[in-house]
Formats: C-alpha cells, sequence, structure tokens
C-alpha cells in the first residue's frame, strides 16, 4: 500500500478509523471525510454533491462504511425511517462513486470496499429497514464488479455481524448484553474493529487483486453455521 492514494468515508471513528491506522503504517496517503469532521475533511452524504473535495487524480482504493442501525418491529418503521437509511446506506454510496468513478479508472488497478451486513443474508426480526437498504449495496456491489471489471476496478462488500464500534454502542453497553451478544455467534464472541479492519485491509490491497464482486461475511459463523 506503500504511497498508495486511498479515500475513506466515514474515517472519523469505528472501523474507518481502525482501518485509516493500518494503511498509515503501511504508508498509504489516507484521505478520510466524516459527517462529523473532527480534524478530517468534511462530507455529509446525504446531501447533494458530485464531487468530493480534496481528491487526488488518482485514487488507488476507496472504503465507503457510513451505516445505520435501526432495528425496530417491521410496523413502527415509517416511511422516513427507510427512506434515511437508503440515503445514508446506498445513495450515499452512489454519489461518492459517482464522483470518484474518474480518480479510481485512472489508477488502472483500484479497488472499492462497501459495507453490508449479515442481515441481507440471514433473515434477523427487526432488521427490515437495514437488511433492504444494505441489500441494495450487495446488488451494487456485483453490478459495478461487473461493469467495472474492464477498468481495473475491483468491487467487493464486507458483512459484518454485531461489532463493538460507537454505532452499536447501545447494543452492547452492559456486560449482560455483550454476554448475550456472543452466545448468538458460533465462535463465542461479537466482533471487533480488528475483526473486520483486517479484512477489510486486504481487500483493498494487492493480495486480493483476484477477487472481486464478493461479499465477505465477516460475522463469527452467524449466516453459515448453527
Amino acid at each position: 500500500m506503500k504511497d498508495k492514494n486511498v479515500v475513506i468515508i466515514g474515517g472519523n471513528s469505528g472501523i474507518g478509523a481502525q482501518v485509516k491506522q493500518l494503511l498509515q503504517q503501511r504508508e498509504a496517503n489516507v484521505l478520510t471525510y466524516s459527517r462529523s469532521q473532527e480534524g478530517i475533511q468534511k462530507l455529509d452524504v446525504t446531501s447533494d454533491f458530485t464531487e468530493i473535495e480534496g481528491i487526488p487524480e488518482t485514487v488507488h482504493g476507496l472504503l465507503y462504511c457510513p451505516g445505520t442501525i435501526l432495528l425496530k418491529p417491521f410496523h413502527r418503521i415509517g416511511l422516513d425511517d427507510f427512506r434515511k437509511d437508503l440515503e445514508i446506506n446506498y445513495l450515499g454510496a452512489v454519489k461518492v462513486l459517482q464522483a470518484l468513478q474518474r480518480p479510481l479508472k485512472k489508477a488502472s488497478a483500484a479497488s472499492v470496499v462497501l459495507v453490508s451486513t449479515v442481515a441481507v443474508q440471514t433473515g434477523l426480526g427487526f432488521h427490515s429497514s437495514i437488511a433492504g437498504a444494505k441489500g441494495a449495496v450487495e446488488g451494487l456491489t456485483r453490478s459495478l464488479a461487473a461493469e467495472w471489471a474492464s477498468n481495473g476496478i475491483r468491487v467487493n462488500a464486507l458483512a459484518p455481524s454485531l461489532t463493538d464500534t460507537p454505532l452499536a454502542e447501545a447494543l452492547l453497553s452492559t456486560p449482560e448484553k455483550k454476554e448475550a451478544a456472543g452466545k448468538r455467534h458460533p465462535l463465542g464472541r461479537f466482533g471487533t474493529v480488528d475483526d473486520m479492519a483486517a479484512a477489510i485491509e486486504f481487500l483493498l490491497s494487492d493480495k486480493s487483486s483476484w477477487i472481486t464482486g464478493q461479499v465477505l461475511k465477516i460475522d463469527g459463523g452467524m449466516a453459515s453455521i448453527r
């Protein structure tokens, strides 16, 4: 990753911040954008934009990791809630990808990583809104992988299960909740940012140069094992 330009959308905390640290250790040039800014460049993915300030002419890697966790019974989720989940998880990714399409193509061997959820391919109650939005992300992943392969751009996604990030703080706020979350996974624990960041680093690197159009399940076995 030495001297490669990598853009992280949502790099202020959690998984994005950990990926940034790993890539900087490998001497990549990392540009991070976040709605909250806090020392990095500001970008609200729900706003209308066609360009992103500060993007270099060539981008070798892109991680899009803004997300939401809205867990409610279906009858209590309003249309505005569905729209918000789509706007942040899916349409935000679309706008970023369109804005970075030219610099990604210029790299001739770029890698894009999007973030889905285990709830797309595994039916989980109270996940209808986020599962729908992330399902769109998985469809986008496969379609763009096919469309951009001729330009040397790889497009993959991560499908994590519950991970200890600021976004999931309410779900892991007590020792009892943490214990219950661990028991739901065949490997006996919930995920960490290190688990996710290591997988993302692999997908962004040349070590995964023959992998595209894939949704990588990093979920402690939840989607495949009972």
